[in-house]
């Protein structure tokens, strides 16, 4: 396993306070790395300098000769004044990437709406976006470094990236790591974890879910968080542990084990008790759509016909149900959310609401908060009163405010004054406390860093009331909707297998309609040509005694990872308890734990090929 690149002792402090103290990290091939931590802890910072665009106040990176690195910065911009093509593929002439497979696959799976000859000034923020990712991945790096790379992707374009980064070196070769808030993304592509915080670098073996399941371990042991960090870990890992099959698939080893550890936890929502306190605050009726109909004005310049956004939408939306909602940029999400608020009457049907309906809608945008830039925080919520949570607790405006994240000293900043985050926070904490009981949240994950996610997810879970959720966050729409719709031309349609049903359907529309923009030559999200995931039915069959032989194999390697494990959390006991100052039978631990982490490794994948080869 090759050496990449490494940063030894990597010092940061930009006035503020120390960002990076004396971090020493580095990427061998094979490496796929999430970077996760709180906002502002110094992960995009740390990146920059892995990737040479930034210099450390003190310490050195080094860099293996030879070794290709590319880079997608949040500050990245596209030359405004150039075509489409020449962003992603430069001078290159169209036969010649046209008879490329790599990138063939990544302007069908980033770009399939965008004209080739299309000028990058006249696209959208978010268009300009996937253009600089599909820069990024048409060349051929040895080591990639992605920040934030799912904004502005959709559910579909979301998978397409996680299978696409999947395959696109040979086992155990490239290294990636990743600034993301998208936890379905860690999971999909880490095998490890790299949390900042109080300028250090924390490492964690797998993904998203393992990463959890280690933080509560580490927690439980050195006994050094406080209760409430604590048990909203746990429950986080109750939700990892109890969710949809395809949450939990990958780090299947490290969640089962965890079973010690969550079995006092409670469901993580009571939907009985949750569904009987919305009724009685809504009554039977909500909302319901009535073959409702949406057109709005050609605005092409011409006198065409109008265009029809929603088509003859029958829905009866039904007290504390929690349904997500799920479609293409444009599709008419919010037009339907529209619908449902009362902001749009439709074109034609119409919408019946309920006498006792108050709507509240968490939008994109944060201008509700403008008329509060002067106040301080604190100022701001104690015009309302305490609200009533279905868990039984009565939180008063500020304890709510803590539960999110905010501290002390936040409270009494003044509202125009806070971050991106710390703003989404505080608007969501004011639509509830108007105590509506049908909520509407738009992209809710804006801004937002994973442990204040779940702190978001955790309040949901006990707001009683009609819950309608759109977002490409397929983590949050899992998590905190227990039904999903998706609007595909023009029409509403349910959901019965979730998001994994959605996203199967996007490629068979796809698939018929050749929907790759100007670039031809692919018809599939996952790409053609090189390298696409086989499905199971590409899987040759077994004869019985092959199946029997794979099976006690895969048998075998589960025994065995579970005694790993087990060896593994003696091992970390026995390092919290061991004299500090005996540094020869703490380097003996130290080497039990690396070849037991090496030894897992290995027996994952092959239990992931064993999997694999089942159908399982």
């Amino acid at each position: 396993m090759a050496h990449l690149l490494g940063a030894q002792a990597l010092h940061v402090d930009f006035g503020t306070g120390t960002v990076l103290d004396s971090v020493t990290v580095g990427l061998d091939d094979g490496d796929r790395i999430g970077i996760v931590g709180a906002n502002g802890a110094g992960k995009s910072s740390l990146m920059k300098i892995l990737a040479g665009r930034l210099e450390p106040h003190d310490g050195l990176v080094t860099t293996s000769r030879g070794t290709r690195i590319g880079v997608l910065d949040q500050s990245d911009h596209v030359d405004p004044q150039i075509t489409v093509a020449q962003a992603i593929v430069g001078d290159a002439e169209s036969h010649e990437w046209a008879s490329d497979p790599r990138i063939r696959d990544v302007m069908a799976g980033l770009v399939p709406d965008l004209a080739a000859d299309a000028v990058v000034g006249t696209l959208s923020g978010g268009q300009q976006r996937r253009v600089a990712l599909a820069h990024v991945l048409v060349d051929d790096h040895d080591v990639v470094f992605l920040d934030e790379p799912t904004n502005h992707l959709d559910v579909d374009g979301v998978a397409w990236l996680a299978e696409h980064l999947g395959r696109r070196w040979a086992r155990g070769r490239g290294a990636l790591a990743v600034v993301t808030h998208d936890r379905w993304f860690l999971d999909a592509v880490t095998t490890r974890t790299w949390e900042v915080h109080d300028g250090e670098v924390e490492v964690y073996e797998g993904g998203y879910a393992a990463y959890i399941l280690q933080r509560v371990e580490r927690d439980r042991i050195a006994s050094a968080t406080e209760s409430k960090r604590q048990n909203l870990l746990r429950k986080e890992l109750a939700w990892l542990r109890r969710g949809a099959p395809a949450r939990t698939s990958k780090p299947k080893f490290r969640i089962d084990a965890a079973n010690e550890l969550i079995a006092d936890v409670p469901p993580i929502r009571d939907s009985i008790k949750l569904n009987r306190m919305a009724a009685s605050r809504l009554g039977k009726d909500v909302v319901e759509l009535i073959r409702c109909t949406v057109r709005y004005p050609a605005n092409d310049g011409t006198d065409g016909t109008d265009v029809e956004v929603l088509t003859e939408i029958d829905w009866n939306i039904g007290p504390g149900e929690r349904t997500g909602i799920l479609g293409e940029n444009g599709a008419g999400k919010s037009t339907l959310l529209k619908l449902i608020t009362g902001d749009l009457e439709p074109t034609s049907g119409r919408v019946k609401t309920g006498s006792t309906v108050k709507v509240a809608t968490l939008s994109q945008q944060l201008a509700e908060l403008e008329e509060h830039s002067e106040e301080r925080v604190s100022a701001v919520v104690k015009r309302f009163s305490s609200v009533s949570l279905a868990d039984g607790n009565e939180m008063t405006p500020t304890q709510l405010l803590e539960r999110l994240g905010f501290t002390p000293v936040q409270l009494k900043t003044q509202v125009g004054r806070l971050s991106g985050g710390q703003r989404r926070r505080l608007q969501l904490l004011l639509v509830l406390l108007t105590e509506p009981n049908v909520l509407v949240l738009d992209e809710p994950t804006n801004d937002l860093d994973t442990d204040i996610l779940a702190a978001m997810e955790d309040l949901l879970d006990s707001w009683p009331g009609t819950l309608i959720v759109v977002s490409h966050d397929r983590y949050l729409m899992e998590r905190v909707t227990d039904q999903q719709y998706a609007v595909i031309d023009g029409s509403l349609r349910h959901l019965p297998g979730g998001v994994d049903e959605y996203v199967a359907l996007s490629r068979e529309r796809r698939a018929k309609t050749g929907g790759v923009g100007s670039f031809g030559g692919q018809t599939s999200a996952t790409g053609s040509g090189g390298g696409s995931t086989p499905s199971v039915a590409d899987v040759p069959a077994l004869d019985g005694a092959e199946k029997r032989a794979l099976e006690k194999e895969l048998a075998a390697a589960e025994r065995r990872l579970g005694k790993l494990m087990r060896e593994t959390a003696e091992v970390h006991e026995a390092m919290a308890e061991h004299d500090q100052a005996d540094f020869e039978g703490l380097a003996s631990l130290t080497e039990r734990l690396r070849k037991n982490a090496a030894e897992t490794s290995t027996l994952e994948t092959r239990w992931l090929e064993l999997g694999d080869r089942l159908g399982k």
